[in-house]
């Protein structure tokens, strides 16, 4: 009698425990909308495709704005969400500021999304999908994207403007920035990979020119011909918002080019050449590595991407599926026409 109480206590700890699983810190799934939606990768795919032949830029633009929600508060959509009463928009942060792009892509994509599947996928996976198809479509790694995230209901713009990492950012500074997140060495020189493609905005870099650390000369780090490309690019005193490709080869086309170009000198920032030209630093040797093998550098993207996209996710109970991804729900439901039109506008002028 007593051995079967036991092995009766002993199922009940197993239920119990077992029932835990399935609440809300279930992991993700790369099929998770299978039942649920299963055609959002096509639909996601299909906007950002059409988008991309009128806009090359906009591949790179989506990766962007993937990270730099996942570094505030984790991946929860918190970077879509528009100024209210309740919300400070982490849009106006400092690094966002005039910078992100593709908000008004995201919202395209969600109400696709939701005129198939109402009220089940969350922005925060659309993000996801978003980021990793427009590696594809740029001719960069793949990978099977884990899904079940759900959508935040607060923003921290002071976290944006804390924990995202600068132009200007010295390597123990990067180290750390990713390294808050969990991410490690090779994760920040692969995943800093991905300024092969896109643009960046003069002011990102000017001084790097002309008045390097207050020296009132160019960074030394910098290739002397690559210089003079980038001031004919960004004369001195010139508007800081023209933009310079980050690869001046193939700048729409994720490859090991930015690899090749940090061991020329030819990274644009200087946290990007940090990698390379920081005395005895152990980033160096993977700069080599992934300069002269694409295969490895894909790999650790891949890897480090389905690493980065697990970060403080919100799964089961926890957050929302957002109808609209400027809002949350409380606030979706109260606006009026007149909001939805203001919100747009906000949207599409980034």
């Amino acid at each position: 009698m007593r051995s079967l109480s036991t092995l009766i206590a002993l199922l009940c700890v197993v239920v119990v425990f077992g029932g835990l699983s399935l609440s809300s810190n279930a992991q993700l799934d790369p099929s998770f909308y299978r039942n649920t939606c299963p055609k959002v990768h096509s639909i996601v795919r299909e906007v950002v495709r059409e988008v991309s032949k009128k806009d090359p830029r906009m591949l790179a633009s989506l990766d962007r704005l993937h990270f730099h929600d996942c570094f505030v508060q984790g991946c929860d959509a918190s970077i879509l969400l528009n100024n209210t009463n309740t919300i400070l928009s982490e849009q106006q942060a400092f690094p966002n500021n005039n910078s992100i792009r593709g908000l008004d892509v995201i919202n395209q994509i969600k109400t696709s999304v939701e005129s198939a599947c109402p009220n089940t996928v969350s922005c925060a996976d659309i993000l996801a999908l978003a980021s990793e198809i427009s590696s594809r479509l740029a001719k960069g790694p793949d990978w099977k994207v884990p899904l079940g995230r759900r959508d935040g209901r607060t923003a921290n713009r002071t976290a944006a403007n804390e924990n995202l990492p600068g132009p200007s950012f010295s390597l123990d500074r990067l180290k750390k920035a990713f390294g808050d997140q969990g991410l490690n060495t090779n994760d920040l020189v692969a995943l800093s990979g991905a300024h092969t493609f896109g643009r960046a905005s003069c002011s990102l870099f000017v001084d790097r020119l002309y008045n390097f650390n207050k020296t009132g000369k160019p960074d030394p780090t910098l290739d002397t011909n690559y210089l003079q490309q980038l001031r004919k690019i960004c004369p001195n005193g010139g508007p800081g918002s023209t933009l310079a490709n980050f690869d001046p080869t193939t700048p729409d086309i994720l490859d090991e080019n930015y690899f090749t170009n940090l061991r020329a000198k030819k990274g644009l920032l200087q946290s990007d050449q940090e990698l390379f030209s920081t005395s005895g630093a152990d980033t160096i040797s993977i700069v080599n590595k992934f300069s002269s093998n694409q295969a490895a550098s894909f790999e650790s993207f891949e890897a480090a991407m389905i690493k980065m996209g697990n970060i403080g996710v919100l799964t089961g109970n926890r957050g929302e599926i957002r109808k609209h991804c400027n809002f949350v729900n409380q606030k979706s439901a109260e606006l009026d026409l007149g909001s939805e039109e203001s919100s747009e506008g906000m949207v599409s002028s980034i």
